[in-house]
C-alpha cells in the first residue's frame, strides 16, 4: 500500500500500590511511575534491588522477616495482600510490561516485545495465585497480544521499507496467528469471567484486526502473484483480501473515526486492485482463477520475540546496595568454589600441555614452514637486491661499453709492448747468428777487441722487460677472463627486466606436484587453525573462570545444597570443555594426515630446493658481476698504466737494440775486410 494505515492498540492499565510495612525506603517513584521510558529504568531498578534484598533477608512467603505487601487487582479494584516480598516482585513485573504496552500504543509504537517479555518471565517463575490479573490465563493472553502488537508494528516498517511483497504476506499472516490464539482466549468462559466488562471491546477490536491483517497478507499474495505474472492467481488473491476486509469493517461497528478512515484507506487500494486485476485477465490475459483453497495457505513468519527479562542485570538495576551484607559462611564457600575452578583448570591444562609438547615435537621433526613451504612466490618477481643494482645500471648506460673500452684498450698496449719485445729479441738472435758465422768462417777465434758493448746491455734489459711482459701477461689474461664472466651478465643487468626475469631459474611443477603442495599446504593451515583454536579456547577458559564469582548465589543457598549448586554453576564450561576435547582429539588425525602428505611431499621438496639453490646462485653471480664491475675498471686502468710505461721504455730499448746491432754487423764488415 502506499501509505499504511494504522490500528489501535490495546494497553493495559497499571496497578496500584498499598502499604509495606517494613520497607519503608521503597521509592514512591517506584510504585508511582511517570508514563514513560524513565518509568520502565525505574521499575527495573527498584524489581532488580528487590531480588537483592531476597537474596540476603528471608522474606518470602512464610519466612522470619516476611511483611504484608498490598497492591490492587486491575479487574476488580479490589486490595490484594500477601505476606510475601516476591508478590511485590510480581506486581512490579506485572507494572513494567503494563507500562510497555502504554508505551507501545503511543504513537512511537515500540516495545511490545519488552513488554510480552515481562509478563512471560512473570508468568514463568511466579505463583499465579496472588490475584486475578496474574493468572496463568491473563498473562498469556497478555503475551499472544503484545507479540501481535509488536508483529503488527513490524508489519507497519515492513510495508514503509518496501520490502518484498512475499514476505510482507508472512508477517501479516503471522500477526493473524498471534491474534487468533488472544481471541480465543477471549472466548474462553473462564477468561471471560475474570476480565470482566472489557473483554468484549478487546474481542471485537481482535476479532476485525483478524479479518483486517488476513485482507493485508492475501493483497500482498496478490502482488506477489503480480510480480510473477499469474494472473488467474492474482485476481483470486484479490477477491479474498476484499472478502476478509469487508469482514472487519462489519465488524468494525462502534470503533473510532481513525480505524473507519483505516479500512476505508484499505478498501480503496484493495477494491481499486481487485477491479483492475478482473478486468486485464477477463480482457487480455484471460487466465484460468483458481479456488483460493487449491492455493498455497500463507504460513506465518514470527519475526518478534518477548525480549528476556533479568532482575539482576547491571546494566538496568544499578549497583547492588545491599552488597556489603554477605555472610561468612557464602565467603568461605566461594573459596571452596574457586579451588573447584583451579582443579577444573588444572585438568584441562594438562592436557593442554601434553598435546601442544607432542605437536611441537612433530612440527620441529618435519622441518616445515607453512610460510615458505613452497616458495613459488620468490620466483614471480626479480629480488630487490637484483632490482637495485638494474636501477643502478639504468642510471648508467655506458656501463659495458666503457669496460669492453679500458679492455681494448689494454689490449692494445699490450700487443704494442709485445711486439717491441719480440723485435728486440728477433735482432739480438740475429745478431748472434751473424756473429757464429763470422766466428765459423775466421776461424773460431774470441772476439776481435774493439767490439760493440751495448748488446749485452739491451739483452740483460730485454731479459728483464721480458720477464716483467710474462709475469704481466698472466694478469693480464685473468683479468680478460674476469672480464668475459661478468661482462655477459652485466649486459643482462642493464637490459629489459624481462630478460632479467627469464634468466632467474624457475620451477617447472606438474599438475600433480602442484596438487601435493596444496594439499600440504591446507593440512599446515588446518594445524595452525587447530593451534589457534586452542589458544583461544584457553583464553576463553581463563577469562571466564577469573570472572565467575557466585558469591551473591552463595548468600541464600543452604550449606546442604552447596555441591549440588557448585555442580550447576560448572556446568557452564561444559561446552567450552567439549570444544577443547575436540580439538585435542583432532589433532592425532590432523597429523596423520600431514605425514602423509610430507611423503608425497619429499620429491617436489627436493626439486624445489635445487631450484631454489640456482636461483640463490644466479643471483649471487649477477650481483657478484655488478660489485667486481669497478674492480674490473680499476686493474684494467692499472694495467694500462703499467704496460703503457712498459711500451716507453721497450720501445727506448728497441731503438738501442737497433743501434747496437748496426754497430755490430758494422764491425764484422771490418774484421771480414782486413
Amino acid at each position: 500500500m502506499e501509505a499504511v494505515p494504522r490500528m489501535p492498540m490495546i494497553w493495559l492499565d497499571l496497578k496500584e500500590a498499598g502499604d509495606l510495612s517494613l520497607l519503608l525506603s521503597r521509592s514512591q517513584s517506584a510504585v508511582s511511575v511517570p508514563r514513560d521510558f524513565e518509568g520502565c529504568s525505574t521499575l527495573r531498578k527498584y524489581l532488580g534491588q528487590l531480588h537483592f534484598l531476597q537474596s540476603r533477608i528471608p522474606m518470602g512467603n512464610g519466612q522470619d522477616a516476611a511483611v504484608p505487601v498490598t497492591w490492587t487487582e486491575i479487574f476488580s479494584g479490589k486490595a490484594v495482600t500477601h505476606e510475601d516480598i516476591k508478590y511485590e516482585q510480581a506486581c512490579v513485573l506485572y507494572n513494567l510490561g503494563a507500562l510497555h504496552s502504554m508505551l507501545g500504543a503511543m504513537d512511537k509504537r515500540v516495545s511490545e516485545e519488552c513488554a510480552a517479555g515481562a509478563f512471560t518471565y512473570l508468568r514463568d517463575h511466579f505463583p499465579h495465585s496472588y490475584s486475578v490479573d496474574m493468572s496463568h490465563q491473563i498473562l498469556s493472553l497478555n503475551i499472544n497480544l503484545m507479540l501481535g502488537q509488536a508483529q503488527e508494528c513490524l508489519l507497519e516498517k515492513s510495508m514503509l521499507d518496501n520490502r518484498k511483497s512475499f514476505l510482507v504476506a508472512r508477517i501479516s499472516a503471522q500477526v493473524v496467528d498471534y491474534y487468533k490464539e488472544a481471541c480465543r482466549a477471549l472466548e474462553n468462559s473462564e477468561t471471560a469471567s475474570l476480565l470482566g466488562k472489557i473483554q468484549k471491546d478487546w474481542k471485537k477490536l481482535v476479532q476485525m484486526k483478524i479479518y483486517y491483517f488476513a485482507a493485508v497478507a492475501h493483497l500482498h499474495m496478490g502482488k506477489q502473484a503480480e510480480e510473477q505474472q499469474k494472473f488467474g492467481e492474482r485476481v483470486i488473491y484479490f477477491q479474498s483480501a476484499l472478502d476478509k476486509l469487508n469482514e472487519a469493517i462489519k465488524l468494525a461497528k462502534g470503533q473510532p473515526e481513525t480505524v473507519q478512515e483505516a479500512l476505508r484507506f484499505t478498501m480503496d487500494v484493495i477494491g481499486g486492485k481487485y477491479n483492475s486485476a478482473k478486468k486485464d485477465n477477463d480482457f487480455i490475459y484471460h487466465e484460468a482463477v483458481p479456488a483460493l483453497d487449491t492455493l498455497q495457505s500463507v504460513k506465518g513468519a514470527p519475526l518478534v520475540k518477548a525480549l528476556p527479562v533479568n532482575p539482576t542485570d547491571p546494566a538496568v538495576t544499578g549497583p547492588d546496595i545491599f552488597a556489603k551484607l554477605v555472610p561468612m559462611a557464602a565467603h568461605e564457600a566461594s573459596s571452596l568454589y574457586s579451588e573447584e575452578k583451579a582443579k577444573l583448570l588444572r585438568d584441562v591444562m594438562a592436557k593442554i600441555e601434553a598435546k601442544n609438547e607432542v605437536l611441537d615435537q612433530f612440527m620441529d621433526s618435519m622441518q616445515l614452514d607453512p610460510e615458505t613451504v613452497d616458495n613459488l612466490d620468490m620466483y614471480s618477481h626479480i629480488p630487490p637486491v637484483l632490482m637495485e643494482k638494474c636501477a643502478a645500471l639504468s642510471v648508467r648506460p655506458d656501463t659495458v661499453r666503457n669496460l669492453v673500452q679500458s679492455m681494448q684498450v689494454l689490449s692494445g698496449v699490450f700487443t704494442d709492448v709485445e711486439a717491441s719485445l719480440r723485435e728486440i729479441r728477433d735482432l739480438l738472435e740475429e745478431d748472434e747468428a751473424q756473429e757464429r758465422k763470422l766466428q765459423e768462417l775466421l776461424g773460431r777465434v774470441p772476439p776481435a777487441p774493439g767490439s760493440p758493448p751495448g748488446l749485452a746491455e739491451v739483452s740483460k734489459e730485454c731479459s728483464k722487460y721480458l720477464e716483467l711482459h710474462e709475469k704481466a701477461s698472466f694478469t693480464n689474461t685473468e683479468l680478460h677472463r674476469a672480464m668475459n664472466l661478468h661482462l655477459g651478465n652485466l649486459r643482462l643487468l642493464g637490459g629489459p627486466l624481462e630478460q632479467v626475469r627469464a634468466a632467474l631459474p624457475t620451477p617447472s611443477l606438474s599438475e600433480d606436484d602442484k596438487q601435493v603442495l596444496q594439499n600440504l599446504k591446507r593440512i599446515l593451515a588446518k594445524v595452525q587453525e587447530m593451534r589457534d583454536q586452542r589458544m583461544s579456547l584457553e583464553q576463553q577458559l581463563r577469562e571466564m573462570i577469573q570472572k565467575d564469582d557466585i558469591t551473591t548465589s552463595l548468600v541464600t543457598t543452604d550449606r546442604s545444597e552447596m555441591k549440588k549448586l557448585f555442580e550447576e554453576q560448572l556446568k557452564k564450561y561444559d561446552q567450552l570443555k567439549v570444544y577443547l576435547e575436540q580439538n585435542l582429539a583432532a589433532q592425532e588425525n590432523v597429523l596423520k594426515a600431514l605425514t602423509d602428505a610430507n611423503v608425497k611431499y619429499a620429491a617436489v621438496r627436493k626439486a624445489l630446493a635445487e631450484v631454489e639453490h640456482k636461483w640463490n646462485t644466479t643471483v649471487q653471480t649477477l650481483v657478484a658481476s655488478y660489485e667486481a664491475y669497478e674492480d674490473l675498471m680499476k686493474k684494467s686502468q692499472e694495467g694500462k698504466d703499467f704496460y703503457t710505461d712498459l711500451e716507453g721504455k721497450a720501445a727506448k730499448l728497441l731503438e738501442r737494440a737497433r743501434a747496437a746491432c748496426q754497430a755490430s754487423e758494422a764491425h764484422r764488415q771490418q774484421l771480414l775486410e782486413r
